[in-house]
């Protein structure tokens, strides 16, 4: 893939994440996609198949996170999104700096791996 390919990937990932739309995931995803992130909170562990991914896009929209993509990097098969996550919920702040490296088979993502600034701060959020 080349990086213009590469960025629209990343950037409808994260479109998708914020409409929780079923079939543009399914479009970018492989069948047996897994999602990790680290920590002990409703977000954390992994994530397999579309399904489990749209859940969790549905607690971010539950708990009022805003993504905001900052770079998107590009290594020799795959690419990575550094994103700025933002919330506020009953007196708790989200204000984390993360990286989602997606892993790439062909034209779809297969595995993304979310590296977080504030693992406490995760854990402490989405309870």
């Amino acid at each position: 893939m080349t990086e213009v390919e590469k960025k629209e990937l990343a950037e409808k990932f994260i479109e998708g994440l914020g409409l929780r739309g079923e079939r543009l995931l399914g479009s970018i995803l492989t069948e047996d996609v897994t999602w990790s992130l680290p920590g002990e909170s409703l977000m954390s562990g992994e994530a397999h198949g579309t399904a489990a991914i749209l859940k969790r896009a549905e607690t971010l929209r539950a708990y009022g996170v805003k993504i905001e993509i900052e770079h998107i990097v590009f290594g020799f098969q795959d690419v990575a999104l550094h994103l700025h996550n933002t919330g506020t919920r009953n007196g708790l702040d989200l204000n984390e700096h993360l990286t989602t490296v997606c892993r790439l088979r062909g034209n779809k993502i297969y595995r993304l791996d979310t590296f977080i600034s504030d693992v406490p701060m995760l854990n402490a959020f989405f309870v």
